[in-house]
């Protein structure tokens, strides 16, 4: 049921090297923007005066590059999300021919949809926070983040098939594939280097994973 082989080769024969160094490049300007910002802020908040400044301004700038690495799944919603349509045109026209999407591939289509659910996941990630005291944060976070990322990358690709509704229902009938591609993709962001490819990496798992389910197939050969 998990296509690992598949999605690693359809890496090479759709021609996604350029969709993902462009992934790449935003991956890191994100966790860029984040950490100097929020090193910025506390600078113009506690001034740089002295070294009790600079030693703040350096802590929060650490400790917003950690956080960076572990909300990284959170961005993987919104990076994924930008590039997703480019990513499911190429994979269907090389393995999936005559069964492909045939709309449009749009960059910020989907943006506002994006962005609400990523502050949803971000929300629900700093919730969680309290029980890293606990040490069960971890656990939680793995947990929650293979729900949301396996949910929301399934329902994008099959929703640009058979829509958002019947993508939802189909992702419910099959909760414990889409779960598993979640925690897949979830464990592959906290891989240092392999995590900046996870955006196109969990786009075309799912793609796979759509046309493997017999009621996906259906569905789509229903679609005139």
């Amino acid at each position: 049921m998990y296509p690992v082989v598949r999605t690693l080769q359809s890496m090479g024969r759709s021609r996604l090297i350029g969709i993902m160094l462009l992934a790449v490049a935003a991956a890191v300007f994100l966790v860029f923007l984040s950490v100097t910002g929020l090193a910025g802020l506390t600078a113009w908040l506690a001034g740089t005066e002295g070294w009790l400044g600079k030693l703040l301004v350096g802590t929060v700038s650490l400790l917003a590059g950690i956080g960076g690495w572990f909300l990284l799944p959170v961005l993987t919603i919104l990076i994924g999300g930008l590039f997703q349509e480019w990513v499911v045109q190429r994979v269907e026209t090389h393995e999936y021919p005559g069964s492909g999407w045939r709309g449009a591939p749009g960059f910020l289509h989907n943006l506002p949809h994006d962005l609400r659910f990523t502050l949803l996941a971000l929300f629900l990630n700093l919730l969680i926070l309290p029980f890293y005291l606990l040490g069960i944060g971890f656990l939680l976070s793995i947990a929650l983040n293979s729900y949301l990322l396996g949910r929301e990358f399934f329902e994008n690709v099959a929703g640009l098939h058979i829509g958002k509704p019947a993508a939802r229902q189909l992702g419910r009938r099959h909760r414990a594939a889409v779960y598993g591609g979640g925690l897949v993709i979830t464990m592959t962001t906290l891989t240092p280097v392999l995590n900046l490819f996870v955006p196109i990496l969990a786009s075309v798992w799912m793609v796979h994973l759509f046309h493997r389910l017999p009621a996906g197939t259906d569905a789509v050969a229903s679609v005139p």
